[in-house]
């Protein structure tokens, strides 16, 4: 759980640049908040040093389906093909044997949150 803790932050700063961004009109925040939220889904793939993959550590192995299940919700209704990698990648990792067998609800709880969340700001309107 605790490796979600980045990309929370990172929400969090995306939101504020984005509250910014609507305030102020300023495109630069727009944009700010747009790759915040992009860079903070990328460290959702669950590999490597990646805080996607500490997420899923703490997962048990129907929670990674539905986790896979989201992602793949996600990209049919954003188009965003960070999300296919991610899948992809999360898919490759639900086939592995869980290490955790009791779910872990907030870790679980969290990781849909941050996909749905990040990617609506990686998704935003272009900022004009």
């Amino acid at each position: 759980r605790v490796g979600l803790a980045g990309p929370v932050w990172g929400l969090g700063a995306g939101l504020a640049a984005y509250a910014v961004y609507r305030i102020t009109g300023v495109p630069l925040w727009g944009a700010i908040a747009q790759l915040t939220g992009f860079l903070n889904l990328f460290n959702l793939i669950p590999i490597w040093q990646l805080d996607g993959a500490r997420g899923f550590h703490a997962l048990s192995r129907w929670q990674r389906w539905a986790i896979v299940a989201a992602l793949g919700v996600a990209f049919l209704l954003t188009n965003e093909g960070l999300l296919l990698l991610i899948g992809v990648v999360a898919v490759y990792r639900a086939l592995q044997p869980a290490i955790v067998r009791e779910p872990n609800m907030p870790a679980f709880g969290t990781f849909l949150v941050l996909i749905g969340a990040l990617t609506w700001l990686a998704k935003i309107p272009a900022v004009s």
